[in-house]
């Protein structure tokens, strides 16, 4: 017993749980006040503001601009979810369809089109002033994984969203994406410890992508899920509890 409430005390005393856990749950009326403001679903925004964080500085604005490129992206994309069929027959065809005799649908396609690709150049931008400004140092420790989390899924969004087109470029694409899915180190049938693990080509990471050893209409199917549904939850999520803890940490930068 005597070495679990030191192991217990070293865990809630470490940077890491301090990062994500101001306070402790001591039941006294000041801690009860202090769990309420820290929790997302209790208090969305902070009791005061910082006299720094109501100045207009030289910030780049990336995070805002990655954020409306994400709500360009969503709106087109479920416009155009109303021409697109996630199968194999029909893909390429509601894709063409969707260009030349939908109205305003090369416009619809371009814009989403665009604003992904102008989301990553944004987010690398942002992580890039972040870093410069030193805005990960502690206790903004935990809201930049969070972000690093967020940049990661954004890549993924963009490289679901390669194959959903089907012709010749995206298919060979991914196929060269998800063959770098073997080397996944446990996960991959070419990858360190794989033999250990006991995976195979047919049941590695890359086949988990792709539904099978090939892409063909299982891994269509599953990047369209991807695309379209798991990754923008997961990243507006994420977004939610970004925003939330910029505005707990005092601004996007600066002392606190």
């Amino acid at each position: 017993m005597f070495h679990l409430n030191e192991l217990t005390k070293k865990i809630v005393e470490s940077q890491l749980w301090r990062s994500m856990f101001r306070h402790d749950y001591l039941d006294t009326p000041r801690n009860r006040v202090l769990q309420i403001m820290a929790n997302v679903w209790l208090h969305l925004h902070p009791p005061k503001i910082r006299r720094h964080a109501l100045r207009v500085r030289y910030t780049w604005c990336m995070g805002g601009i990655t954020f409306l490129v994400f709500l360009v992206t969503v709106v087109t994309g479920v416009i155009l979810m109303f021409y697109y069929r996630p199968v194999a027959e029909y893909a390429y065809a509601d894709m063409k369809y969707l260009q030349h005799d939908v109205p305003f649908g090369m416009i619809m396609r371009n814009m989403h089109r665009w604003a992904a690709h102008g989301m990553v150049i944004t987010i690398w931008l942002h992580m890039f002033r972040v870093f410069m400004t030193g805005s990960y140092k502690p206790p903004r420790e935990f809201n930049w994984v969070v972000g690093v989390v967020l940049l990661t899924i954004t890549l993924l969004m963009s490289f679901t969203g390669y194959l959903l087109p089907w012709d010749q470029l995206s298919i060979w694409a991914v196929t060269v994406g998800t063959n770098m899915a073997r080397a996944t180190p446990l996960l991959g049938s070419e990858g360190p410890f794989g033999e250990v693990v006991g995976v195979t080509p047919r049941y590695d990471a890359r086949s988990f992508l792709l539904g099978g050893t090939l892409v063909g209409p299982s891994a269509l199917l599953r990047f369209y899920v991807l695309h379209c549904i798991l990754l923008p939850i997961l990243a507006g999520l994420l977004m939610i509890v970004h925003f939330w803890r910029i505005r707990k940490d005092g601004g996007v930068s600066g002392p606190l």
